[in-house]
């Protein structure tokens, strides 16, 4: 396939460009939209008086949990993802070491997908706003 002016090379370097960029700006939109359901669950939570519980994190070894300055709502029974009174998705789960066990972890807030789990084992995700919806209805039994 000769091309001596690049004008092919040019054409495909503009497309991949072109659709990588659509690729972000849609994860973006789908980022905030989970963003706003986040904020909403929490003023939800709020209103209807679920207590926050003081979050721990788990190691990736899955043995250790780990002290932590986060408040907030677990949102899975295995206690790995929450949200923050600070209105931010968490995944806790960090490395283990010494340091965390002596001082406490400090998660790093994710951005919240519309799907968690997606791209998991079969029948192991599920839509954000189901499991904020189900969050919700367990009350402070979901603690």
């Amino acid at each position: 396939m000769d091309d001596p002016d690049g004008t092919w090379r040019e054409q495909r370097q503009r497309a991949v460009r072109a659709h990588a960029a659509a690729a972000d700006a849609r994860r973006a939109a789908e980022h905030a939209e989970a963003a706003e359901l986040v904020a909403a669950f929490v003023a939800e939570a709020t209103r209807r008086g679920l207590r926050p519980a003081r979050l721990t994190a788990l190691g990736y070894d899955g043995r250790s949990r780990y002290r932590t300055r986060l408040r907030g709502w677990y949102l899975d029974r295995a206690r790995t993802r929450a949200v923050g009174v600070d209105g931010r998705f968490y995944l806790l789960t960090v490395p283990s070491s010494l340091r965390a066990r002596l001082l406490g972890a400090e998660p790093s807030p994710s951005a919240a997908p519309l799907v968690v789990g997606e791209g998991g084992r079969d029948g192991e995700s599920i839509p954000l706003r189901a499991l904020l919806n189900r969050r919700l209805a367990d009350g402070d039994d979901g603690r």
